[in-house]
């Protein structure tokens, strides 16, 4: 009886970059019409695997088998030649071209040695079709969404009868609907035959679509789940190497007096709504919602970064004025904002200039010098604290890991000792390990008196965090729940408009 073998095989594959071993001996088998998830946390070695299945990237050892039969992959094309198609986190299309023209980019159809328009539209509509895009080839890219264009992504390795996929956190950018688009796109093609590698740090992503899990830690393979043992805890307990029984420390400490005054507050957002709430001193209040709920908003509002049409901030007492982010600052306001590469950090400085950032007025000297000896004492400070794992202060900061990328941006804020602290998204696109760390920052600063405001996706997030929570509905806050009140069906009843869910 012969045994078939799988689609896909790693072997014993090894890579080393200078002072870093980012994979020893890792192994990898994927089947035909398989969902394989991998994941593990920031460094475990995941993007580099796949750098080198894609052929981006060459291993410095092992073995890598398609259909059995050992294969060079050292190059892009090598790849797509035997079928193994990436698609990137960050969308590799061009926007001010048609969609039919992003699919076959690069490989256009020629007639006459004229580019074959006609072709390109016929066949880009039938792979369309495959992925239940109902949008025309002629269609600009520019005018649909990003979770479209993630279908356009899609379509364009089909196109190339890609019989492996890998996709690198796919929905970091989707709403909602768009996610549950992308599983149904995923599934119908795991029925068709083709293989997904699917990397996510959601794992609740993993759990409902995986077939089977690989987990890799610190660049080795660290354990793998069937289908029936995938489960939140499962998957921690591998990519961490130890169990958290309490991945949300919370722990009872005092709460004080109200320090974030909001009332009748207006955002240019939702201007026909008024917001109004306070967080007391050593409070985590949870913000929960659907995508485009105004959270974001909100919060960039309370800052100062979009101007309030109308209301009153209040911090510890004291009116705000709604002018800009530096009377904000001035009050003990701070902001971490969602997006942490455009407007957290200077991702091409290092990790010393951008903590010093938010401080360069205040460690003025004279004649506008910095005072550099306060800027190196202070980021020596966070980088203990908050244990930024980086070789020294003056690393570049794309150079660190997402989790670490985000310790930068709280540890910026944190030397101006805040006594507001707004996070929005505080633990996206950072793994498992990573989450727990800025959960036990995050119950640390609440100890020790900080008002905390946070914006989150994640539900075990808000439920696990929250003292209180408040829930939003299309520029309006149509409930608040207290700890002992909050479940997931309470907040989704309150998040799709039912304001007598409270």
């Amino acid at each position: 009886m012969t045994t078939t073998p799988p689609l896909l095989e790693v072997r014993q594959v090894g890579k080393r970059f200078p002072g870093v071993r980012a994979l020893h001996q890792v192994d990898l088998t994927l089947a035909q019409g398989e969902v394989l998830a991998v994941v593990g946390e920031n460094g475990a070695g995941k993007s580099t695997l796949m750098k080198i299945l894609a052929g981006v990237q060459s291993p410095d050892s092992g073995q890598i088998l398609v259909d059995g039969r050992q294969v060079q992959l050292d190059s892009v094309s090598a790849s797509i030649a035997s079928g193994i198609s990436l698609i990137h986190q960050e969308l590799n299309l061009a926007d001010n071209l048609q969609v039919g023209a992003n699919i076959f980019l690069g490989r256009e159809p020629r007639r006459f040695g004229l580019i074959d328009e006609r072709r390109i539209n016929i066949e880009a509509q039938a792979v369309l079709e495959r992925v239940g895009l109902d949008v025309p080839p002629t269609r600009l890219l520019a005018e649909l969404s990003i979770g479209r264009q993630q279908m356009v992504e899609i379509a364009k390795a089909l196109s190339v009868k890609a019989r492996v996929l890998i996709m690198d956190e796919p929905t970091s950018s989707l709403s909602t609907h768009e996610t549950e688009q992308l599983f149904r796109v995923v599934k119908e093609l795991r029925d068709s035959g083709v293989s997904v590698i699917y990397i996510s740090h959601r794992l609740g992503e993993v759990t409902e679509l995986a077939d089977r899990v690989t987990v890799l830690r610190d660049g080795e393979n660290a354990g793998e789940l069937p289908r029936e043992e995938i489960s939140h805890d499962n998957l921690v307990r591998l990519m961490v190497g130890r169990d958290i029984s309490q991945f949300y420390a919370r722990r009872p400490h005092e709460i004080g007096e109200p320090l974030l005054e909001v009332s009748n507050l207006r955002t240019p957002t939702w201007p026909q709504h008024e917001l109004t709430f306070s967080v007391r001193r050593g409070e985590i209040v949870g913000v929960s919602g659907l995508v485009g709920a105004g959270r974001t908003e909100m919060l960039q509002t309370l800052f100062g970064i979009d101007r309030a049409l109308g209301g009153t901030v209040k911090v510890n007492g004291t009116r705000v004025p709604a002018a800009s982010p530096r009377e904000a600052i001035s009050a003990g306001l701070a902001l971490v904002p969602e997006d942490r590469k455009q407007h957290g950090v200077i991702v091409e400085i290092g990790v010393r200039p951008n903590i010093g950032l938010p401080g360069l007025r205040r460690n003025q000297l004279k004649l506008g010098m910095l005072n550099a000896a306060v800027e190196r004492r202070d980021t020596q400070t966070m980088i203990e604290k908050l244990r930024i794992k980086t070789p020294t202060a003056e690393q570049i900061v794309q150079f660190l890991s997402g989790g670490n990328q985000q310790k930068v941006v709280l540890g910026k804020w944190l030397t101006l000792e805040p006594k507001v602290l707004l996070l929005d998204e505080p633990t996206r696109g950072i793994d498992v390990g990573a989450k727990q760390e800025i959960y036990g920052l995050m119950e640390a600063l609440a100890e020790q008196g900080v008002a905390i405001l946070f914006v989150s996706s994640e539900m075990e997030e808000i439920l696990g965090m929250s003292d209180r929570a408040l829930v939003m509905h299309e520029g309006r806050i149509t409930g608040e729940l207290a700890r002992s009140d909050l479940s997931e069906e309470a907040v989704m009843q309150l998040a799709t408009g039912r304001s007598d869910a409270a």
